[in-house]
């Protein structure tokens, strides 16, 4: 069965067709300035050097017929007809309350997915539109929703409720949904089946970070706490959100900045975390590199976020009463030794010991803890790609 992996934003569209006999990627590649001048498609075949087409595509359907035109050119695609295509697994950040899992794609999970673009509007349009595409272009294939916030679902109500009214999350929705939830649970599966024991004897703690950064707390392989809240704003600080601040400061800006609400909205969602202390990126390298020249604000924003992230593993584990096993993944959690030291370093009497020269890996599955510690800590490089096509496959088989 060959599964085609669709992950749309607003202007861009990422997507792998994967071989799932073997969990092969035969192709993968990228979709930039969809509706913009300048677009084009970035294609890479497995084996086969990269490849840039340039063409005008006003929508994302445009974006990918010139997709599934790549796929099946004579030059550089990788299958000869669309029946090869069994199914398209389509990523959707938000599924609300309604999904605890991945679904099938019918007019009734259409209608859903339109409820919930109120909680992630700058997400579920583009997800939207792209399954939309799909239909179109492939009207007999199979379709599945695989959800950011459907593993979250299994949070306790004490853990997602906030202490704002009620009548507030009975109109509104308002709760903790948490995100990332396709790379949190592909990393704590494979960091059970490196240890060796069932999931549901574990208690794992997830550290996606990256640009957008986030942990999860995996009490017996379900989610029971995440740091990213209603929104991906809450929580850690990141590359450009602030996470975690006092709720008053929003209108106390509002007051003495005569800052609108789109203001105080970009403003944290785009001018703050590391970019915002260190003044310099949102890019952790270029803070690093700052850092190491002597950059006290840089420093200060590495100092944060380190801080933060131990903070939330101290929590984490007296939520669920232990830790088994700490992951680091996504892109700083796979290729940053420095931030995996810091983040671990004074966490011995949690049972948190990390081998130095093991720490040294970047992007690779490894285990760096020492012999000696309680705690097994692995880098495992994410995949939810992968994990969308498992899904996928599951569900269509069942039908």
């Amino acid at each position: 069965m060959k599964v085609l992996v669709i992950n749309c934003g607003s202007s861009s569209l990422k997507y792998q067709l994967i071989n799932m006999e073997n969990e092969k990627v035969m192709a993968k590649g990228l979709v930039e300035r969809i509706g913009l001048e300048g677009s084009q498609l970035k294609h890479q075949p497995e084996g086969m050097d990269k490849i840039v087409i340039e063409k005008p595509m006003k929508d994302h359907k445009d974006a990918i017929k010139v997709v599934l035109d790549a796929l099946l050119d004579e030059n550089h695609g990788v299958i000869k007809d669309m029946n090869e295509i069994s199914a398209v697994g389509h990523r959707v950040v938000h599924g609300g309350e309604k999904y605890s899992g991945s679904v099938l794609i019918t007019e009734d999970v259409m209608k859903v997915l339109e409820e919930c673009t109120h909680l992630a509007p700058l997400h579920n349009p583009p997800n939207i539109i792209g399954i939309n595409a799909c239909k179109d272009l492939m009207p007999q294939t199979p379709m599945v929703a695989v959800f950011d916030t459907a593993f979250h679902q299994t949070m306790p109500k004490h853990a997602y409720i906030y202490p704002l009214p009620y009548e507030l999350y009975e109109k509104h929705g308002i709760r903790r949904y948490g995100f990332h939830g396709t790379s949190h649970r592909y990393v704590s599966k494979v960091a059970a089946d490196l240890v060796g024991k069932d999931i549901k004897e574990l208690k794992i703690i997830t550290c996606h970070l990256g640009n957008g950064a986030s942990v999860a707390a995996i009490d017996g392989g379900k989610s029971i706490d995440t740091s990213m809240g209603f929104t991906p704003l809450e929580g850690l600080a990141m590359g450009t959100r602030c996470g975690d601040i006092d709720p008053a400061i929003v209108t106390f800006l509002q007051k003495e900045e005569n800052l609108s609400y789109e203001e105080v909205n970009n403003l944290m969602n785009k001018k703050s975390g590391v970019l915002g202390i260190s003044g310099v990126s949102s890019d952790f390298r270029d803070i690093e590199n700052a850092a190491f020249d002597g950059n006290e604000r840089a420093q200060l924003a590495l100092d944060v976020f380190h801080y933060r992230v131990k903070k939330y593993i101290g929590a984490y584990t007296a939520a669920m009463g232990g830790l088994d096993v700490l992951v680091f993944t996504a892109g700083l959690g796979e290729n940053s030794p420095e931030t995996r030291y810091e983040i671990c370093k004074n966490m011995e009497y949690l049972g948190i010991k990390i081998d130095a020269e093991k720490n040294k890996v970047r992007g690779k599955v490894q285990e760096i803890s020492t012999e000696d510690s309680r705690v097994k800590v692995f880098v495992i490089p994410t995949n939810e790609e992968l994990m969308i096509a498992r899904d996928t496959v599951e569900i269509v088989n069942n039908l």
